[in-house]
This record gives structure tokens, C-alpha cells and sequence, in this order.
């Protein structure tokens, strides 16, 4: 199914008002990032999958990937895990931010977390080392990439939360969507029947 940019836009906008975990479970709860966590202050991420895999500890095509970045989206690296040296920090999420992108998933390291903390801008990271990249290279930008075991192809709309990152394709956004707002809607019934003491149900997570 083609998409609109329009249309595309009115997905990303849909979904960030969704919970992470929402999506997950009207996506069979088979489809999501593990092991990634959120280093900023907090809040939600939606945007499109800019894509970059990177060789482990080197970071040359992440630069070369911000020349790329467009408002709205989000800078997805795949770096193999690695943990010995970190791929970005404080500046290159400030460079991330200042170019448009809405947020920064890293499946390697990161550093400079005090200041990311501090800041609202999404960052989510495998782990945490002080020592810096190489800048060498090779890497590849606008490919298909794999972070924490999800597939995210160039243009997927990726989310993330406090609970993590799960990715999907535009083409089904629209069927997900509206799974993922019934099942808010009938969460929100489920907790104001406990908060009045009418629930009896079995609801199984």
C-alpha cells in the first residue's frame, strides 16, 4: 500500500499519543526492540526510521547520516550491540536535535548521560561507555537495519516510551491505529471500574 507524505505525517501524529506497549500487543506482541533503554528526562517518541548501520565503535556514517535527517525524524543505528566505545553523546544528540530529528535510537553505547538525562530529547541506547569512536567508517545509511532483534527498514514509523521502541511499516498504520485506541479505550474502562469498585472481570495481560 502507497502512502502519502500527508498521510504518513497523520500516522506519526496518531501514534504519539500511544503507549509503546499498546502497539505491541495489537502487533501479536511479537515486534519490538529489546534490551534498548531511554537515557533522557522522559517522554514519548514517533517519528520516520532515518536508518544507519555503522561498523562496531565507529561512528562516520552517523555524522554523514544527520547531513540526511528531515524534521520529524527519528535517527535509528544499528551498532551491532557493541558496547566498548560509545557512538554519540551530549553533542551529537544536540546535532541530531538541531537538524529535525525527533529522537535518537542507538543498539550500542552512548555517553555524556548526565546531560542527556537532563534534556527532554529522545535518546535510547543499549548501554553507557565513556570512551570515545573511531570515525573511520564503513557504514551504510538508508538500509534495512536490526535493533535489539526488531527489523527497522528506512521509513517505518518507530515509537518510543519508557517502556521501549517497537517499529512498523506506514502500510499498516491505519488498522493498527485504531487496534491500539480500542485497546487504550478499554484499559481506561477497565481502571475506572477498579478505581470504583465494579471491576469483576479477568482481564489477562
Amino acid at each position: 500500500m502507497s502512502m502519502t507524505e500527508t498521510q504518513i505525517d497523520a500516522l506519526v501524529k496518531g501514534f504519539a499519543t500511544c503507549a509503546v506497549a499498546n502497539v505491541s500487543d495489537n502487533l501479536n506482541r511479537m515486534v519490538g526492540a529489546r534490551g534498548l533503554l531511554p537515557y533522557h528526562r522522559g517522554g514519548s517518541m514517533c517519528g520516520r526510521a532515518l536508518t544507519v548501520r555503522t561498523a562496531p565503535g565507529d561512528n562516520a556514517a552517523i555524522h554523514r547520516a544527520f547531513d540526511q535527517v528531515r524534521p520529524g525524524d527519528v535517527v535509528v543505528v544499528d551498532g551491532a550491540g557493541y558496547l566498548d566505545r560509545a557512538l554519540t553523546g551530549g553533542i551529537m544528540a544536540a546535532i541530531a536535535r538541531s537538524r529535525g530529528a525527533v529522537g535518537l535510537v542507538v543498539d550500542g553505547a552512548i555517553r555524556d548521560v548526565e546531560e542527556i538525562a537532563a534534556g527532554d530529547f529522545p535518546v535510547f541506547a543499549r548501554g553507557i561507555s565513556h570512551l570515545g569512536p573511531y570515525k573511520n567508517g564503513p557504514g551504510e545509511i538508508g538500509v534495512p537495519v536490526s535493533i535489539g532483534g526488531m527489523l527497522v527498514s528506512p521509513g517505518d514509523i518507530v515509537l518510543g516510551d519508557a517502556d521501549g521502541i517497537v517499529a512498523f511499516a506506514p502500510a499498516i498504520g491505519p488498522t493498527l491505529l485504531e487496534a491500539t485506541r480500542a485497546q487504550a479505550r478499554k484499559e481506561a474502562e477497565i481502571m475506572a471500574q477498579i478505581a470504583a469498585g465494579t471491576y469483576i472481570g479477568a482481564y489477562a495481560k
